[in-house]
């Protein structure tokens, strides 16, 4: 969330960085200016009327003391009334700070100057790119041909049981994924990652405070009888750890990571490009979390960026990188680094992990504060991003390792699963 203060001295600068998104930022950003400027002279009468009615207070003791019973009943009417309109004052200073927040949980986060313009994901910054495409034999085959070839992952099981996009792992498929997940977290434990467990079910606090509320309500699944939502990644409990902290400079840089299952109801997702591990709707990802001080937060990036590029080179993956532009970046992220590992059998590129710097945006809304060496409160900034998504590496993997002998398993991952091939 934007904090008001940088709003009103930023107000052009923002309306003109807004509109990479697309976002039309002028008339929302005056009636956020046209709340504040009526909340503050609210609040002034509201502290005005309560200075009179304290000061009458006082002046009521003293004449009833001094035998002055008549003024002091015309006072204490007064009083009353006072106490009426402070009623009212606070009522009117209730609603309008609630349109605020109502209004500031609607402006995305504004983007970093090094974001491209840009409509769609059709116009991302590829920035970097890695690793020797495989030429894989005549026949090669997608990942969910595979899948069934070798009875590894079944995708109609999972429909009986649920419905599409719930697959079920089995044998060696099950294995593998359980590899991958050690893998990845050993990776970011060894970087400096404290590991953490947390809840898959999350308060709608929780929701709100990283920002997936209200602007991804949709897409979350909502237990409505407890009002629980299911988590759609492991930042949102893993960041909320710390919603209404106030933090020491000293503990900066905080890092987690975790494994979570992850839940998207993928609303409006069809087609051939969702096939397979392409797009679930109940997935495995293991996360990292950074809570940095501001004029850190753009090297951690780097370093995060850094990290997820040593786990593909690892596993020998086809992999690029880009940077999102403004019509493809998350509501709440200021920059976006995307991963993409290279389908051979597809023929196409798939997302396999995002890196966002969020600035102190999420901490706004979470109220996360460090106190730093001058004794002054100030905004963390958040990091995440995704160390690594499970499925589509897995497609990856499946694909791109494929022999006629059977699918090799990368040498990284073969003391976790305890087998070189998949056949």
């Amino acid at each position: 969330m934007l904090l008001v203060p940088q709003i009103i001295a930023h107000k052009e600068e923002y309306i003109k960085a807004l509109a990479k998104r697309n976002f039309d930022g002028a008339s929302v950003l005056d009636k956020v200016v046209e709340l504040d400027e009526a909340r503050r002279a609210t609040q002034a009468k509201l502290d005005n009327t309560l200075a009179d009615s304290n000061t009458f207070s006082k002046e009521i003791g003293m004449l009833f003391k001094n035998g002055e019973q008549q003024k002091a009943n015309l006072l204490k009417e007064k009083t009353a009334q006072l106490k009426e309109v402070s009623k009212e004052l606070s009522t009117t200073l209730s609603e309008i700070q609630q349109e605020l927040v109502e209004l500031l949980y609607t402006i995305p986060n504004v983007p970093h100057d090094s974001v491209p313009n840009g409509q769609s994901d059709e116009d991302n910054e590829e920035i970097f790119k890695e690793g020797d495409i495989p030429k894989l034999e005549d026949g090669a085959l997608p990942h969910w041909e595979l899948a069934k070839k070798y009875d590894i992952i079944d995708f109609e099981l999972g429909v009986k049981i649920t419905g599409a996009g719930f697959p079920v792992y089995k044998g060696k498929g099950a294995r593998l994924q359980r590899a991958l997940i050690s893998y990845f977290l050993d990776k970011n434990t060894d970087a400096g990652y404290k590991e953490y467990q947390v809840p898959h079910l999350v308060n709608e606090a929780s929701g709100y405070g990283t920002g997936q509320l209200p602007d991804k309500e949709g897409q979350m699944y909502h237990v409505t009888g407890d009002d629980l939502y299911l988590i759609p990644t492991a930042e949102v409990p893993v960041t909320n750890m710390f919603r209404g902290e106030l933090l020491q400079e000293k503990d900066l840089p905080i890092c987690c990571t975790g494994y979570t299952p992850c839940f998207r109801r993928e609303a409006g997702s069809y087609g051939a490009h969702v096939r397979g591990l392409n797009r679930l709707h109940q997935f495995d990802k293991v996360e990292i979390v950074r809570i940095e001080k501001p004029e850190n937060s753009y090297k951690a990036l780097d370093g995060m960026v850094t990290h997820i590029k040593d786990i593909l080179r690892e596993l020998k993956l086809p992999y690029r990188v880009l940077r999102l532009c403004g019509g493809d970046i998350g509501f709440t992220s200021a920059l976006t680094y995307d991963f993409e590992v290279f389908s051979t059998a597809q023929d196409r590129w798939l997302e396999i992990s995002s890196v966002s710097n969020f600035e102190s945006y999420q901490a706004n809304r979470l109220k996360l504060r460090f106190k730093d060496s001058n004794g002054k409160n100030q905004l963390a900034h958040t990091l995440n991003g995704s160390s690594l998504a499970l499925p589509r590496v897995l497609a990856g993997i499946l694909e791109n390792y494929q022999t006629p002998q059977g699918i090799k398993i990368p040498d990284v991952l073969i003391p976790y699963c305890g087998f070189e091939y998949i056949d």
